[in-house]
């Protein structure tokens, strides 16, 4: 079931649904196709010192990205839906940060109907939060951690 999410106030990105997401609660979802290395979207939100997203950091839903090691963006106000791209050990896309930009492009081709995934890497979670993506290759985790 997609939706618009009218009643979130919510403007999404164009080509962008929000819908159930059998990796976790709510995903984002193409409804466009995206051919490899196109940009999908722009992460947007509020615009916080990294100070503050570590105060933010202890919320249930983490909905933090941060952009250059002094600033964050909290996608959970003002977010265009890219806040909904949930983690994968096998994305099928990967985020750039360019000139203070938090950009998604696809890693390959993205169907309408695929869910949007990337590979956190490294986030506010702590190494200990679960991964429930279901790929073959998954580890776990969500944070990659290093020399592991």
């Amino acid at each position: 079931m997609a939706y618009n999410v009218p009643h979130m106030n919510l403007k999404l990105a164009p080509g962008l649904a929000i819908q159930k997401s059998p990796i976790n609660g709510r995903g984002c979802f193409a409804t466009s196709y995206f051919p490899h290395r196109r940009k999908i979207a722009e992460y947007t939100g509020e615009r916080i010192p990294d100070r503050e997203a570590q105060r933010r950091a202890h919320r249930e839903k983490l909905r933090i990205c941060d952009v250059d090691g002094v600033w964050s963006i909290d996608g959970s106000r003002g977010g265009n839906g890219t806040h909904y791209i949930n983690h994968s050990c096998e994305p099928n896309a990967y985020v750039r940060t360019i000139y203070g930009h938090v950009v998604f492009f696809a890693l390959r081709d993205i169907h309408p109907g695929e869910e949007i995934t990337v590979d956190y890497e490294q986030t506010l979670h702590p190494d200990s939060k679960r991964c429930y993506c279901r790929a073959a290759s998954c580890r776990g985790r969500i944070n990659k951690i290093l020399g592991v």
